[in-house]
């Protein structure tokens, strides 16, 4: 019984200790690692970045092996396939591969072969991580399975709209290859442009393999367009091609941009140096490069990597390389977390491909990785720092912190303009440098370094040329009928003279380049042409351009380009006007009402003061109540006409008066001159009072043929199409105006100033009502986006800096004032207060000081005065009588002489009778 107890305990002692053991071997559910997990490398082994990549892959793959923290206890094995450049054999290639039980692919590295394998790999559920294909819409949600482990060039397109915006140019030609790779990575170009206001003038696109034939074929042909800012997006094997065959029909030369995507700097980094001739034909080009910060782990990394170049040559750091290593850490950190959440790796036949029967493709040999898209889940949560930077992926399946260092090539290297990034934009900076940094930092003051262009300049290319090649600019010209003073028929050479064809030409002439054009007339030669139309024929390219007295308004700026305006413009009133009939009252008119209110009150006072300064010294102020009322309404209004006989004695009587006659002279004159006007200026006016009132009324309102003023007068200003007519030349305006509304004419006509001016030069009995109600100005027309536009814009304000466009204005226009405009019907010729305050003020100033210096002798006087009074009524023993207010109005009262005799006897007894007497309070006239 014993021996059978311990035989029991034994055995479960050896199955506990079994178990054990196993467990450390297997993943925590208990499903048991894998010895080996296959990986896939699908990608050219003999290309420019497979040449970068095939070392690093190998050298991570035996990395991962040596690392015990990484897929302990299981191998990881590389599978790779050549796809030799072909997109038909990398796609047997990569079918191969998926065939051999891979649980991911690194690649491809071509997109085209990326957007037909990953509906492969969404229905076997490989996760496909590449290095290389960086077309856009590999990220769509289309291609689940596609992870990218390299930058997209959507990022990498918007680096060069920076560039080309930063620069201030508005159009590119892109040179591309027609494929998954050039068409996509345009499309992100064209779509970054438009963010910065700029454009594709025209896509160049090349077929994969072109020869150099095609390609000189293709420069020449972009070469006689206008714009000199080149995109070059094509593949590195063959691209070098392009900059040489540029440089063999002289377009590497001053006034050529050129702009590489990071396919060069590609090319330059194979090389393990700077080649030679690589520089030699990119002198001046900028390129791109997808940043990789320097660090610790690349430094370590290179020793092994030149180890693994053939002959022992010393192998450069490409950022292809960079992300090749990277992407094998990715995959084996995807995998080591799919096996620790106890996922095995195992595969399933397909049912689709498990239907097709009698297929000699072996279909049936493609099988599905079983939870796939746990795998999947755990590459796209990675998140650890590799050799290329950071390696962790945003919601698109896209690398954090897409970067680029923009390159200048120049002598027999390059070197670093700046750096670009989605978080920055342009910057001197490194980006990793600028994460911690507020990005209105002064570290970032400037966005780029100075540029060697091609041609060895340091000046930044204009960005576009004058295209000459035979063809001469067609430039619209309106045919008019009338107003021929801005523009009309000629039979010189050009065809058509005027003031705006002169402001053209003088312009054109100012430009550094040559211009050829030739004038075309756009009309029938009846009526004025419809110049919304002209502008419409700009926009479709019919005209290069269109001249003449074209208003820039709001929905012409919608299809074209304007110049600067090279005169002011904008709409007015022009009404019938009728000489006003003068009335009994006409004599008031000078003066508002104000004036005449504040004038009379004015000399009133003024009498007054004076009347006040002369009072006690002046017998001609003295009297009854009566008597002095009257000589002050006297006095004051005689001195209007400088006719007053009070003659006045004091001082400050004199000062005040000397002012206030200084006054009233100012004042005669005025008003003298005010009436005289009124009374001998024709003065018209007109039943139109505004534009308020126009537009109220049911009257008929016109305007001139092709003329953009019916478009606004029924559009913004709500006016019934109904009560306009259209009018051709300045005699129908007069016989419009002349019948008025109800008898077949318009009531008033709103046409531009310029034209207005000229009418009224030539027809007096017309006036302008209001002002101008829309400010506008006249300017050339060009397509959108034309560079001549702001060219013309810069000689336009030369002409005006240096006085020519004056000149010419007079040449043409000086002749139109030959009948004045008198719009005294519309204001007021009466003078108000506004006119005269400061005399006002000077003369109420000094009447103020004359009174405070009479008031100030007053109470001195007075105080002596009342001093001795005292005394005297002291020695007698009688009270004093000048202690109240009615005794200083008493005193004040007393004529100055009075007074000052007063001052000089001494008080003694013999006097004391008398002055009692003399003392007697008088009475104060009033």
């Amino acid at each position: 019984m014993g021996s059978a107890h311990f035989a029991a305990i034994l055995l479960c002692v050896c199955i506990i200790a079994g178990g054990a053991i196993a467990d450390s071997q297997n993943g925590t559910n208990g499903v048991s690692r894998p010895a080996e997990v296959r990986i896939g490398a699908l990608f050219t082994f003999d290309s420019v970045i497979g040449r970068a990549a095939k070392p690093a892959i190998e050298l991570a793959v035996a990395d991962v092996n040596a690392d015990p923290t990484v897929l302990p206890g299981t191998k990881l094995s590389l599978l790779m396939q050549d796809t030799n450049c072909s997109g038909f054999v990398g796609t047997i290639e990569a079918l191969q591969l998926l065939a051999k039980d891979v649980i991911a692919v690194l690649g491809p590295q071509s997109s085209a072969i990326a957007h037909i394998i990953s509906h492969a790999a969404n229905k076997l559920q490989v996760p496909l991580i590449s290095f290389a294909a960086s077309d856009p819409t590999l990220s769509s949600l289309e291609y689940p399975y596609f992870v990218r482990a390299t930058q997209s060039d959507y990022y990498q397109m918007s680096a060069v709209a920076s560039i080309i915006s930063q620069y201030q140019w508005r159009e590119v030609i892109a040179i591309y290859v027609d494929d998954d790779y050039g068409r996509g990575g345009i499309t992100a170009l064209g779509d970054a442009l438009a963010k910065k206001m700029s454009k594709i003038a025209y896509k160049a696109k090349l077929p994969p393999g072109a020869g150099r034939t095609a390609i000189q074929d293709m420069l020449m042909q972009v070469n006689e367009m206008e714009s000199r800012v080149y995109v070059v997006h094509v593949n590195p094997d063959s691209g070098m091609t392009v900059f040489s065959a540029a440089k063999s029909l002289g377009m590497m030369s001053s006034g050529y941009v050129w702009i590489a995507t990071d396919w060069l700097s590609a090319v330059i980094d194979s090389s393990g140096h700077v080649a030679s001739d690589a520089t030699e034909n990119t002198q001046g080009v900028i390129m791109l490069h997808q940043h990789v910060a320097d660090s610790g782990i690349q430094q370590s990394l290179l020793p092994k990597l030149n180890s693994l170049t053939r002959k022992g040559n010393r192998s450069s750091f490409s950022s292809y390389t960079a992300h090749a290593y990277d992407s094998v850490w990715l995959v084996a950190h995807a995998v080591e977390q799919f096996l620790s959440a106890g996922n095995a790796v195992s595969f399933s036949a397909n049912q689709n491909l498990q239907a097709i029967k009698g297929s000699s493709l072996q279909l049936d040999s493609l099988r599905v990785l079983n939870n796939g898209d746990k795998l999947l889940e755990k590459v796209l949560q990675a998140n650890f720092t590799g050799v290329s930077g950071q390696v962790q992926f945003t919601l698109d399946r896209n690398l954090i912190h897409p970067a680029y260092d923009i390159l200048n090539i120049g002598g027999t290297g390059f070197r670093t303009i700046g750096y670009w990034s989605n978080f920055s934009g342009l910057s001197v900076a490194a980006p990793e440098n600028l994460h911690s940094v507020p990005l209105n930092s002064t570290t970032n003051d400037i966005q780029l370094h100075s540029v060697i262009w091609p041609g060895q300049t340091a000046e930044k290319p204009r960005g576009w040329v004058f295209p000459y090649h035979g063809k001469l600019l067609r430039i619209g010209v309106p045919l008019r009928t009338s107003y021929n003073e801005f523009v009309m028929q000629d039979d010189g050479p050009d065809g058509v003279k005027g003031f705006s064809v002169d402001v053209f030409k003088s312009a054109i002439s100012l430009l550094p380049y040559p211009v050829g054009c030739t004038f075309v007339l756009f009309g029938d030669g009846l009526k004025n042409p419809s110049y919304s139309d002209l502008v419409q024929k700009v926009s479709e390219n019919y005209f290069d351009a269109a001249i003449g007295d074209i208003s820039i308004v709001t929905n012409r700026t919608r299809l074209v380009d304007f110049t600067q305006p090279y005169t002011e413009s904008g709409l007015i009133i022009v009404a019938p006007a009728r000489e006003t009939e003068s009335n009994a009252w006409a004599f008031l008119k000078p003066f508002t009402f104000q004036m005449w209110c504040v004038l009379g009150l004015l000399f009133l006072f003024v009498g007054t003061v004076v009347w006040i300064l002369e009072h006690r010294t002046n017998t001609e102020f003295r009297g009854t109540p009566r008597q002095q009322i009257m000589t002050v309404c006297w006095f004051s209004f005689s001195t209007m006409f400088f006719a007053h006989r009070e003659n006045t004695s004091s001082a400050l009587g004199r000062f005040v008066l000397l002012v206030w006659l200084f006054v009233v002279l100012i004042i005669n004159s005025s008003y003298t001159a005010s009436l005289t006007s009124l009374l001998t200026v024709q003065e018209l006016t007109t039943g139109v009072k505004g534009l308020d009132s126009l537009i109220s009324s049911s009257s008929a309102i016109g305007y001139q043929v092709g003329s953009f003023a019916r478009n606004y007068l029924v559009e913004e200003l709500n006016i019934a199409d109904s009560r306009l007519v259209p009018l051709n030349s300045p005699s129908d305006y007069a016989r419009a105006l002349e019948l008025g509304s109800g008898n077949g004419g318009v009531a008033a006509i709103i046409d531009e100033l310029p034209y207005v001016e000229i009418f009224l030069s030539k027809y007096c009995k017309f006036k302008t009502v209001g002002q101008v109600f829309t400010k506008s100005g006249w300017g050339f027309a060009f397509p959108r986006d034309s560079p001549l536009a702001d060219d013309l814009s810069t000689a336009i304000l030369t002409l005006s800096e240096n006085g020519d466009l004056q000149r010419i204005h007079d040449e043409w226009l000086s002749g139109m004032k030959g009948c004045e405009s008198d719009d005294s019907g519309m204001s007021s010729n009466s003078l108000s207060l506004s006119s005269f305050w400061g005399l006002f003020v000077v003369c109420g100033l000094a009447c103020v000081v004359a009174l405070l210096i009479f008031f100030w002798r007053i109470l001195f006087q007075y105080s002596k005065y009342n001093n001795q009074v005292e005394l005297e009524a002291a020695i007698v023993n009688r009270p004093a009588r000048l202690t109240s207010i009615k005794s200083l109005i008493s005193f004040v009262d007393k004529r100055e002489e009075e007074v000052k005799n007063a001052l000089k006897k001494k008080p003694n007894g013999s006097q004391q009778a008398r002055i009692g007497t003399t003392e007697e309070p008088s009475t104060l006239p009033l």
